[in-house]
């Protein structure tokens, strides 16, 4: 299996596919690269180099007991790039995996990135404190720590209700998906799914996103239960200056591998891959 070495040694485990103008896909918590699957076939096939690596501490990648941080992140982020030696990237996050991208600007800059796409992610901050009272309070956070140290496989199960939208009436997801959401987390070591938490929820990106100088696109659902739009999608639209920002009406957190959305939000990373 294809390896990037990260600083201080540890194995980053990524997939390369297609040729072109190379798109780097980083994935939310707690899941793997393979969650991008359907994105990065979508843009091998069509012309571009999908690119997309498993974050320390799960799937494919090494287990570290130090490093699960956002700044750590967007180094392993940076040592896939380079040893690729990919330039001209567009940079697209999950989640997690947005606020990497902004940590990654915002520590390395934008000399090898093209575009940025931040879908459902983190950025600015999501924890709720005096200056953010939009975030959500401490005590969300904990219960989540909890249920990943009590009984991980249940809260994993539980969680990939909320995560997709299928706790909301009218819900089409299937089961397959809430399966396929469990399996990827259970490949997470319990420490980096542990330490991940404070990582995404308490690390502030507000600096980060003031550095974006590339075409950025900022999707978000309006339905979204784990990263409330008021405390992300919308705070980012006006940090990052002259981005792109659409909202999904109804969607979840998961929306891209939710049909009904994912669909438009292929089209939309397309389009704006091509633009």
């Amino acid at each position: 299996m294809p390896f990037a070495t990260a600083k201080d040694g540890t194995q980053i485990f990524y997939k390369d596919w297609g040729t072109g103008q190379p798109v780097v896909f980083s994935h939310g918590w707690p899941l793997t690269a393979d969650a991008w699957d359907p994105q990065l076939k979508l843009m091998a096939d069509n012309g571009f180099r999908a690119v997309a690596h498993d974050r320390r501490g799960g799937g494919r990648s090494g287990q570290t007991w130090d490093g699960n941080d956002l700044d750590t992140y967007a180094d392993d982020l940076a040592a896939v790039i380079e040893a690729l030696d990919l330039r001209d990237a567009i940079l697209v996050g999950h989640s997690t995996g947005g606020g990497e991208v902004a940590r990654y600007i915002g520590r390395h800059g934008t000399g090898r990135v093209a575009k940025a796409v931040l879908l459902s992610a983190i950025p600015p901050l999501m924890l709720k404190t005096k200056s953010n009272p939009e975030g959500l309070p401490v005590e969300v956070f904990d219960e989540i720590r909890q249920g990943v140290l009590t009984d991980r496989s249940q809260f994993y199960q539980d969680l990939s209700a909320s995560f997709y939208g299928d706790n909301r009436e009218g819900s089409t997801v299937s089961k397959g998906t809430r399966d396929e959401f469990w399996l990827w987390s259970m490949t997470v070591g319990i420490k980096g799914a542990y330490d991940c938490i404070k990582a995404f929820s308490e690390t502030d990106t507000t600096e980060d996103l003031k550095k974006f100088d590339v075409p950025t696109l900022i999707v978000h659902g309006d339905d979204d239960q784990i990263v409330p739009i008021v405390a992300a999608g919308e705070k980012s639209s006006k940090l990052v200056k002259d981005s792109i920002f659409k909202v999904y009406p109804g969607a979840p957190h998961g929306l891209s591998m939710v049909p009904k959305f994912a669909e438009t939000f292929n089209a939309d990373l397309l389009e704006f891959a091509r633009s």
